[in-house]
């Protein structure tokens, strides 16, 4: 796994996300942004997640930052994710692992044991000229707002 670093260029990434929408870096131009990698919709440790930074939303959008969720997952199960949770940010519908693969967060895991390839959850923080000015690795899951607004 190759993750990128602090001072990394964020790559020019293009995905669809859950409703189709084409998203792209070049659309967050002059805005800061979270991008959280996530393993799988819906499950109990992402929707903490997820539901963390739905609840601290606005506390984001007033400190200029904008948030995008990727994982792996199909359109139907993000937009899923998205409509039951109540998400204000888009979810990237990452199935060919294009975004994932670039900000390099696919590798190795062990988890009960057993060894398998798959998505790290860690999240980045880029600047408003698209570099990656934080790498938050150890993710905690029900206080990840506080982590990204440094509290």
């Amino acid at each position: 796994m190759n993750t990128l670093k602090i001072g990394d260029k964020a790559p020019q990434f293009e995905a669809l996300d859950s409703q189709g929408n084409t998203i792209k870096l070049s659309n967050y131009s002059g805005k800061k942004l979270v991008v959280f990698f996530y393993p799988k919709a819906s499950t109990p440790g992402c929707t903490m997640e997820a539901c963390n930074l739905r609840d601290n939303y606005n506390r984001f959008l007033d400190a200029g930052y904008e948030i995008i969720g990727v994982s792996a997952d199909s359109a139907k199960r993000q937009q899923n994710f998205k409509d039951k949770k109540e998400l204000p940010f888009p979810l990237l519908a990452d199935e060919d692992k294009t975004v994932i693969n670039a900000f390099g967060v696919w590798g190795e895991k062990k988890f009960m044991g057993r060894t398998y390839d798959g998505i790290h959850r860690i999240t980045f923080i880029i600047n408003e000229e698209g570099i990656i000015e934080d790498v938050i690795t150890k993710v905690k899951t029900k206080q990840h707002a506080a982590q990204i607004l440094g509290e």
